[in-house]
């Protein structure tokens, strides 16, 4: 029997070991967001062999995929523990590994509102061609208006970024929004214990000394990193347009992907997700075993 229990910040090194076994890492299963939802998910992970199994209990009970060297596992020593049981946002690459070894799963869907999108880092910085001819004119307006700095998210930015942060949520109405108050909490959760977490990139705009916009980043591996949070002031027109190229130009080019998380079914943020035009997907099913 898995014995669950909440993810601990002293694990985070042994977690990104096994994580960093996975043929395919997608957002959900960085360290930082297992860790910094598992409050509002109701996040718990259990350990066997050189497997960690996450589940999620709220606002009901379903696995996610289990993380580890998915080739090299039997899988048919774990029959026990899928037979009965749902696993949502599972990986394309782990979805072909378990059809390999129970021809009988009743149900593989796709799940597109789980779906990562994934962009060339390269292209993003330079904004080339008519694809991102929008976009790049409203970084111009931006740059052309504002005398700015891009700052690293440590030290005292931190402490600004939680301020900026709060007054981000009370303009947005956070308070009328479940969403928003939810991430609003986890992203307090990760300035709160910045430096205990590993490997956590931020970066910030600063105009008149005052920051307008910040970024939350973590590597998912040596070729991607993923973008957690990133907010702005909507006051500064081309902010976002900004932020996310300045970002990416200062912290991210030793990286080929940027991985901006998935659109949860959400019609505009979908929208705003294609406008930047992807490179790829990563594909998540869920899958139900009989």
């Amino acid at each position: 029997m898995l014995e669950f229990r909440p993810i601990e910040l002293g694990e985070q090194k042994e977690y990104r070991r096994i994580l960093n076994q996975c043929a395919q890492i997608c957002s959900d299963y960085s360290f930082i967001n297992v860790w910094g939802w598992q409050e509002l998910y109701g996040l718990k992970i259990a350990r066997t062999k050189n497997l960690f199994w996450i589940r999620q209990t709220i606002p009901y009970d379903v696995f996610w995929a289990p993380i580890g060297n998915w080739k090299q596992i039997d899988w048919l020593e774990y029959t026990d523990i899928l037979r009965g049981n749902t696993f949502i946002r599972v990986p394309e690459i782990l979805v072909n590994e378990w059809k390999k070894y129970f021809h009988r799963i009743s149900e593989i869907s796709e799940d597109r509102d789980q779906w990562d999108y994934l962009y060339l880092v390269q292209e993003l910085i330079d904004l080339k061609g008519n694809r991102f001819h929008k976009k790049k004119n409203l970084f111009s307006q931006f740059e052309k208006k504002y005398k700015y700095q891009f700052v690293e998210l440590k030290e005292d930015w931190i402490n600004e970024a939680e301020n900026f942060q709060v007054d981000w949520c009370y303009y947005k109405d956070c308070d009328d929004k479940e969403i928003l108050i939810k991430e609003n909490k986890v992203i307090l959760k990760v300035l709160e214990k910045w430096d205990s977490l590993e490997g956590v990139l931020g970066g910030g705009l600063v105009v008149d000394g005052n920051l307008i916009a910040y970024t939350i980043a973590e590597p998912l591996d040596s070729q991607s990193l993923v973008i957690h949070f990133e907010k702005g002031c909507p006051t500064y027109k081309g902010v976002y347009q900004a932020i996310n190229k300045i970002f990416l130009l200062e912290c991210a080019k030793r990286f080929k992907f940027v991985n901006r998380e998935q659109d949860l079914g959400d019609k505009g943020l979908r929208r705003a997700k294609m406008s930047y035009n992807p490179c790829c997907f990563l594909k998540k099913f869920s899958v139900k075993f009989l």
